[in-house]
């Protein structure tokens, strides 16, 4: 894991309707919290997502990779951490790691590809390069 000056992080709470039968949360949440986390990324870094996709730019995820750990529950706090790395001139690497709040247990990691297009077409963005540039290797 990176020096937590390069990491962004968000914290959160298990709400019940994320919760399965089993009584945990279900595998699917999880991409709601990763994501989330990167469009708040992206907020702090003075870039809004929407606005990105009304100039044409969109960052979309071209690859996801899961390693899950230990489940949460409804009413668990955790905390979501981010980093980023730069792979080529097209493709951003989202290095996100879950831990149980407040006893930071692993309960996720995650490595999100994501590649941006202009208009439909790939494309390397200055402007996220530009304003990423203390988070990328």
């Amino acid at each position: 894991m990176k020096d937590k000056q390069r990491m962004f992080e968000l914290r959160f709470l298990v709400r019940d309707y994320e919760c399965d039968l089993q009584g945990i949360v279900n595998n699917a949440e999880y991409l709601h919290y990763l994501e989330h986390t990167r469009h708040e990324f992206l907020k702090s870094l003075g870039l809004d997502f929407h606005e990105l996709h009304e100039k044409g730019l969109d960052a979309v995820v071209i690859r996801l990779e899961i390693d899950y750990r230990f489940p949460l529950k409804s009413g668990d706090r955790f905390v979501v951490r981010l980093s980023l790395k730069k792979r080529g001139r097209l493709r951003y690497i989202f290095f996100q790691h879950i831990f149980s709040l407040p006893d930071h247990r692993p309960i996720l990691d995650a490595e999100v590809t994501c590649a941006c297009l202009f208009k439909g077409k790939p494309v390397a963005s200055e402007e996220i390069d530009r304003a990423a540039a203390m988070y990328l290797d």
